[in-house]
């Protein structure tokens, strides 16, 4: 990344600053040629440990390791240049100690270039955040669903439905930004909950499947682009198609070199066009 990119590219401080002033834009990205087609509509582009579904086709994400975080997040921060990149950090890379978590998260920053970790964990996460945060490392929390504990709460299920979970992630939003996270993700759980963490906390709550009150939105793409197979979450609204069109496009190709059509003189050298 040249000095020119790293000046340019939104920085924490602009993410902390969109609190209360307009709609944080976040998506995730993995790839670098999605990275250049989203950079410039995004503020954030976060490297999701989704990566494991979404790319290598894991049943869940627990089967995503530290180097493929690493790998995906450098070529993410190659394909941008005004975008604050964010990187996951995979199960089991932090949860034991946050000395773990340090060592983890300076391989993602010095070996990707990205701005941010994100990782899982509420109230019983803050030391760690608050460890990683007084070490210069920046931090997205993440609570509400958390797909990392998936087998603990026995499946996708959307949270803060009863009060005392309301009242529950409240407290671990509020702890979190008592550590020094300087955004939160919500995901997953009733819009009351949503609204009400967003209007508590003084940093920038980024929602999926939470509420239109929170300070942003950010969707998985292949969700959003319509490539994520038949089962699409509720929270998700599909901006295209792009399954179909590339199934009919395969398909067209693969028809055209069966009938021999292609390729066409126009595709091969010394024959029709230069």
């Amino acid at each position: 990344m040249s000095a020119q990119q790293q000046q340019t590219r939104k920085n924490i401080p602009f993410i902390r600053q969109a609190k209360g002033a307009g709609k944080v834009v976040a998506l995730t990205a993995y790839t670098t040629p999605m990275a250049r087609l989203l950079d410039p509509h995004a503020d954030l582009l976060l490297v999701g440990d989704s990566l494991g579904m979404v790319v290598y086709g894991l049943p869940s994400t627990l089967g995503v390791t530290l180097d493929m975080m690493i790998a995906h997040g450098a070529a993410v921060v190659r394909g941008s240049t005004q975008a604050c990149v964010v990187v996951d950090l995979p199960f089991g890379s932090y949860q034991a100690s946050p000395a773990q978590a340090f060592e983890a998260s300076a391989r993602v920053l010095s070996e990707t270039g990205a701005q941010a970790v994100k990782l899982e964990g509420g109230a019983e996460m803050a030391d760690t955040v608050q460890f990683l945060t007084a070490r210069g490392v920046p931090v997205v929390s993440h609570i509400g669903l958390m797909p990392q504990q998936v087998n603990t709460v026995g499946g996708y299920k959307a949270q803060g439905m009863q009060a005392d979970g309301s009242d529950r992630i409240l407290q671990d939003a509020q702890a979190l930004e008592a550590a020094g996270a300087f955004a939160l993700v919500v995901e997953c759980t009733a819009e009351a909950v949503g609204r009400r963490v967003t209007e508590a906390l003084q940093i920038p709550v980024i929602g999926i499947g939470a509420s239109p009150a929170c300070d942003g939105q950010i969707l998985v793409i292949d969700d959003m682009l319509g490539m994520s197979g038949t089962r699409v979450p509720r929270f998700v609204k599909q901006y295209a198609q792009l399954a179909t069109d590339i199934e009919q496009a395969a398909a067209s190709y693969a028809q055209e070199v069966r009938e021999g059509v292609f390729p066409g003189p126009e595709h091969c050298f010394g024959m029709g066009r230069k």
